[in-house]
């Protein structure tokens, strides 16, 4: 058997597992605001009153959420159809997960800490960590289905060349427009318009 036979094993497992890590780092997003509203209990705040004081922790939750759903998506649709992994997608793979798992507690400084440069750095820098490895995740499984002495088609990672941008963007605008934060990524609404640009601009 070919060594290079011998560093593939069936891609399943890790699917799962990741899968099951996604869903246990979503989960957590939750816990800052539980502890919260024991919090607001015990401080004697009525309902609006705990709305207006944890006001940044509630919008840190819902776009991690948002966010970490979408990086699973866009993991979902790049497994689709891989059947073998290799030892360097399984590297990978664990340094996604990593990134994955940590954002849970950036999102919890950011709702819980006065904001400052290096929060914002370590929170969106997180998500754009997560990007650049999903870009690297694909480059790898593209280079593999490559036929052999041929350079593979670069045009499927147009969307996460984009992905990735736009969260360098966002960060670099959180890092130096005031009051900014991290409603800079907003930013990512305009992902499908990029895309469809950059298509169009495309040499046929």
């Amino acid at each position: 058997m070919a060594s290079g036979a011998t560093e593939l094993h069936p891609v399943e497992r890790m699917v799962f597992f990741t899968d099951a890590v996604v869903a246990i780092a979503m989960t957590l997003l939750i816990l800052p605001l539980l502890e919260s509203v024991t919090a607001a209990v015990r401080e004697g705040l009525d309902t609006m009153g705990y709305l207006r004081e944890h006001s940044g922790q509630l919008v840190a939750f819902a776009l991690s959420f948002f966010i970490i759903g979408r990086f699973w998506r866009q993991h979902d649709r790049l497994f689709e159809n891989v059947t073998h992994q290799s030892r360097g997608l399984f590297v990978l793979n664990l340094v996604w997960m990593f990134t994955i798992v940590w954002l849970p507690v950036a999102t919890a400084m950011v709702g819980a800490m006065q904001t400052d440069a290096l929060q914002l750095a370590i929170y969106i820098g997180t998500m754009l960590a997560t990007s650049l490895i999903t870009l690297a995740m694909q480059a790898l499984l593209l280079h593999r289905a490559a036929p052999d002495g041929q350079p593979f088609d670069r045009t499927p990672l147009l969307p996460m060349l984009v992905t990735v941008g736009l969260f360098a963007l966002a960060l670099l605008l959180a890092l130096v427009v005031p009051g900014l934060h991290f409603w800079s990524l907003l930013i990512l609404l305009l992902s499908n318009p990029a895309e469809w640009l950059l298509k169009r601009r495309k040499p046929a």
